[in-house]
């Protein structure tokens, strides 16, 4: 079965939402650096993609799409921030648990947002076969991009694609010598 856009993207926030749970759950401090560096591996790269292609699919197809981006944007922006600050937290930090929590605050108002108007906007102004298309766009963009916050980066198209594309590698690089949870 195809996927559609709005599925591809549930789906990336039902896994950042079910690593956050593995991590405020666990008293195991290596297990939460594990789905820590999942978490911040998934927010990364769904950040990015969604700014590359479904912020523009917005714009295009959906009416005062452009206003929906642009406020997308900007709450991207603050999860890159916090992002930023709790990747490299460690567990026994005592503002690791601080830092997880606003992040996921402010991931949740992105997920509201995006799930509750911007998607379903979007897939009404869609056929089956656009949305279908745009999913596997998406999933193609994330290969690609950076797997670890750069809130600094330029987040507008082209300058992102190519700033991506540059830092994407040293990103995977470091990834090789980071913990990843064994069963995810």
């Amino acid at each position: 079965m195809k996927s559609r856009i709005s599925d591809t993207i549930k789906e990336d926030h039902r896994e950042i939402e079910a690593c956050y749970y593995k991590i405020i759950h666990s008293t195991d401090r290596d297990e939460q650096i594990r789905f820590q560096n999942l978490l911040t591996w998934d927010l990364a790269r769904l950040l990015v993609g969604e700014e590359l292609v479904v912020y523009p699919a917005i714009e295009k197809h959906v009416f005062n799409g452009h206003v929906a981006a642009e406020r997308d944007r900007h709450i991207n922006q603050t999860v890159k921030e916090d992002l930023k600050k709790f990747q490299d937290l460690d567990p026994s930090n005592p503002e690791f648990t601080p830092a997880i929590t606003a992040l996921m605050g402010d991931f949740s108002q992105h997920v509201h947002g995006e799930e509750s108007t911007d998607l379903v906007q979007l897939e009404q102004s869609l056929s089956e076969k656009e949305s279908e298309k745009l999913a596997r766009s998406f999933g193609r963009t994330k290969i690609f991009m950076p797997s670890r916050a750069h809130p600094g980066a330029p987040h507008n198209v082209p300058f992102e694609t190519a700033v991506g594309l540059l830092t994407a590698p040293f990103d995977q690089v470091a990834d090789l010598f980071r913990k990843w949870p064994r069963h995810a």
